[in-house]
């Protein structure tokens, strides 16, 4: 099924592309979308054989509402040509671009998809940074994913979340700029520490995004019990709803802060994120 426009996933999970035996099982999983990969999860020799299974798990039907997706290798690989003529397959929702670096290239992989088909281009470079305005612009492009791992290897970062601030910032401006949902955070590697990832989403929030990269089922549920606000937070923002409701137009507080527009639409986006 296509992407929808509003309601998007929040947990993205990978799975190789050449185990078939897991496709099923990561339907099963409860995350909002599966990405069948290509790429990284795929040694060179397995690529063929990963994009035969891809083709004939498509075709064999319908496997209920869950999107799914593609991680294609990217343009400058050897096997980017026959993972595009994979995109017009029935039943793929959309495709994950690696190393995303220009409009030009989300214009021939959107060429490929079948109609309704979404892009998610990945940053993962300098290169790709310096685009990404001309990228989350790009017709085709649903939303940004930033490929942190790349990107931290692409300019020789030391791993400390700083060095990734500004561009993650810099994606998500984009993506706002360009009428793009929120960007889609990297992966957190440590699988099974949920302490690990509460800490990657704290800070992808704190820098404008509502999504994540899975690598493993066990990170599903972690992930969107990180994403969602919490009991605080949920009870402030309806006393914030509640006391503009009573305001009748004139100046309200709520535990000492004044209640203006800005603070109450902060209040709606935390009510409306609790009941996704």
């Amino acid at each position: 099924m296509a992407l929808p426009v509003t309601n998007l996933p929040v947990t993205y999970l990978f799975v190789p592309g050449n185990r078939p035996d897991r496709f099923d099982k990561a339907l099963e999983s409860d995350a909002d979308a599966i990405v069948l990969d290509l790429e990284d999860a795929v040694e060179p020799a397995a690529k063929a054989m990963a994009r035969t299974a891809i083709r004939d798990w498509l075709a064999a039907g319908p496997r209920g509402e869950t999107p799914v997706l593609v991680r294609i290798n990217d343009g400058t690989t050897p096997w980017f040509v026959d993972d595009l003529a994979l995109l017009g397959q029935r039943g793929l929702s959309g495709v994950m671009l690696p190393k995303a670096e220009s409009a030009t290239q989300i214009a021939r992989v959107t060429a490929a998809l079948a109609p309704g088909g979404a892009v998610v281009p990945l940053i993962e470079s300098a290169r790709g940074l310096r685009a990404v305005d001309g990228i989350a612009a790009a017709d085709g492009v649903q939303r940004l994913a930033f490929g942190t791992l790349d990107f931290a290897v692409d300019l020789d970062l030391s791993g400390d979340e700083r060095g990734l601030t500004g561009p993650a910032l810099a994606i998500a401006v984009a993506s706002r700029c360009a009428d793009r949902a929120p960007p889609i955070a990297g992966v957190t590697t440590e699988i099974g520490d949920d302490e690990a990832i509460a800490c990657d989403i704290a800070w992808a929030r704190a820098v404008g995004f509502t999504a994540k990269l899975c690598i493993h089922p066990r990170q599903v549920e972690a992930v969107r019990r990180a994403m969602a606000p919490g009991e605080a937070e949920i009870a402030w923002a309806r006393r914030v709803i509640a006391a503009a409701g009573t305001a009748a137009g004139g100046a309200v507080q709520v535990d000492g802060r004044m209640v203006d527009r800005p603070v109450l639409l902060k209040a709606r986006s935390i009510l409306d994120r609790a009941l996704n």
